[in-house]
């Protein structure tokens, strides 16, 4: 994929285009992106996702936001939706300020040589958000860029209320309270923490539970505190079951926020490697115990519910 994170990198023109944040490329992004996928078949356009950087509302208030796909997690999975580039544009100041119509004089047509555009219908831009999804579509046709306005989706398929619309927010609060069922099916594929293991205090190896240590994102979006079942890729192999605890590690006066994975059935050298993990359930909150030997055999009890849960998600082909 063709990514496009600065003034200086030519952008590859003509291009189709779907206009957004996508933070967490989730179903309802999934649905926007479409109508740009055989761009190249039908109107020899590159199918472009254009996005800001950084997201308008952390520009606006000045507060860091965390984010469901960081922007290497997003251009994997845009790459694999068949997205051929990326358009970061820098939000600032003189963005901000550009009205609707500036906007598409100035970034649609001239910058970006767009053919067509996609865009969900809570779509706004412009000066405070002047412009919506339908001006956009009367802005853009009078050079010929055709406007697809994709209606919201609803989580029709989701066991959660089927009115509620899928949303970035929505799926930070499934998380937030260890939701990573709903988040799935929101997102449309399992909530994934994705980083490099570093040498830790090897306190879980001397409790005969070895743990890898991954170093995230800064700007990775946590899920609640706790303990979850998961699957875990090693450098884009095949997943292997897992118990993994995301917290201050209160037991033994841990300092900062650490995220530690034990591979049931496995075992090997991590360090430096790649781990991808899939959450699969929520099993406990973080809790302190009285001693180590109480936390040893917590930790056994929750290896054995991560076994139950991940047989009965195998069992449920939500990991194919």
């Amino acid at each position: 994929m063709w990514i496009v994170d600065s003034p200086t990198t030519p952008i590859l023109v003509p291009c189709a285009i779907a206009l957004g944040n996508f933070d967490g490329i989730h179903s309802g992004h999934q649905t926007v992106l479409a109508p740009i996928l055989n761009a190249r078949r039908e109107c020899d356009a590159y199918p472009t996702v254009v996005t800001f950087t950084p997201h308008p509302r952390e520009f606006f208030t000045g507060e860091k936001r965390a984010l469901l796909t960081p922007v290497a997690e997003k251009i994997e999975i845009l790459e694999k939706l068949g997205i051929e580039q990326l358009v970061l544009l820098p939000f600032t100041a003189e963005m901000a300020a550009l009205s609707p119509a500036e906007f598409v004089d100035r970034i649609i047509v001239e910058k970006l040589q767009a053919k067509s555009i996609s865009v969900g219908e809570d779509f706004h831009f412009g000066h405070r958000r002047a412009g919506s999804a339908t001006d956009l579509a009367t802005l853009s046709e009078r050079f010929g860029i055709r406007t697809r306005i994709v209606p919201l989706k609803n989580c029709r398929d989701c066991s959660i209320d089927p009115s509620a619309r899928v949303s970035s927010s929505l799926i930070r609060q499934a998380l937030a309270g260890g939701d990573v069922e709903r988040a799935r099916q929101m997102l449309g594929r399992p909530y994934r923490l994705i980083g490099r293991v570093v040498r830790g205090q090897q306190l879980g190896r001397t409790l005969g539970f070895p743990t890898a240590n991954l170093e995230l994102p800064g700007d990775k979006l946590l899920p609640r505190f706790g303990v979850y079942s998961a699957r875990v890729s090693i450098d884009s192999e095949e997943p292997i079951a897992a118990v993994m605890n995301i917290g201050c590690r209160p037991t033994v006066d841990g300092s900062g926020v650490t995220v530690e994975v034990h591979l049931l059935d496995w075992s090997g050298e991590l360090v430096d490697r790649t781990l991808s993990i899939s959450l699969v359930s929520f099993l406990r909150p973080e809790q302190k115990f009285n001693s180590l030997d109480e936390l040893k055999n917590q930790i056994a009890r929750d290896c054995l519910r991560a076994r139950e849960s991940l047989a009965i998600d195998r069992g449920n082909g939500i990991f194919e």
